[in-house]
């Protein structure tokens, strides 16, 4: 799936079992640092726009490098290293880098039918097992944008109440104006609802 649908997945785990933004932020990060093995993306692009053969970096080892448990145990020991509550952060952080095997396993295919993408578990030590279904959807599928789109406004529902957002994964600044905007809009619309039910 996409990164997008991956973040947003993972911050509503997080923002509903997690008690600060910190950890929320941990976690939130455990469910798309499994993608950080498709950065080669940018080096073969890169070598493309300026007339060069493309490395392959991309092909070779997105889903490789990180998609496994290898990546599994690195990130989440890794982010728990900055959390308040470690052990609750380190458990958060393999369930949510497993949903995100997951949610690849199910909805990460390219455009063609036979445009799978595998997951190699013991990777990078080992190819094998390698997990493959046969009825991956596409990445543009109407399910993941379903997904997306849910998630999305349920992220928005949560941030009101708990005072930060899916924004503050980023940048806290931007996540505090983002939150002061939702519960104006909040405010608002309470205002209006109040003003129609008592005509």
């Amino acid at each position: 799936m996409a990164p997008l649908t991956h973040l947003l997945a993972s911050w509503v785990i997080a923002a509903k079992t997690t008690d600060n933004p910190r950890d929320c932020r941990l976690v939130a990060l455990a469910g798309i640092l499994p993608d950080a093995d498709g950065l080669g993306l940018l080096v073969d692009l890169g070598r493309q726009a300026f007339g060069y053969k493309s490395a392959g970096l991309y092909v070779r080892y997105h889903h490789y490098w990180l998609h496994g448990i290898f990546g599994a145990v690195l990130v989440s020991a890794l982010l728990a290293c900055f959390a308040r509550r470690h052990w609750r952060v380190l458990l958060l952080s393999l369930l949510v880098f497993h949903l995100h095997l997951l949610c690849d396993f199910v909805g990460s295919r390219g455009p063609s039918p036979d445009d799978l993408w595998p997951i190699f578990y013991l990777g990078p030590f080992d190819k094998d097992p390698m997990w493959m279904w046969r009825g991956q959807w596409p990445l543009d599928a109407w399910r993941n944008r379903l997904l997306t789109l849910g998630l999305f406004i349920w992220a928005l529902w949560l941030a009101v109440p708990l005072g930060h957002s899916v924004v503050g994964v980023f940048n806290r600044r931007a996540d505090a104006v983002f939150v002061a905007v939702l519960r104006k809009w909040r405010s608002a619309l309470e205002l209006r609802f109040q003003k129609s039910a008592a005509r």
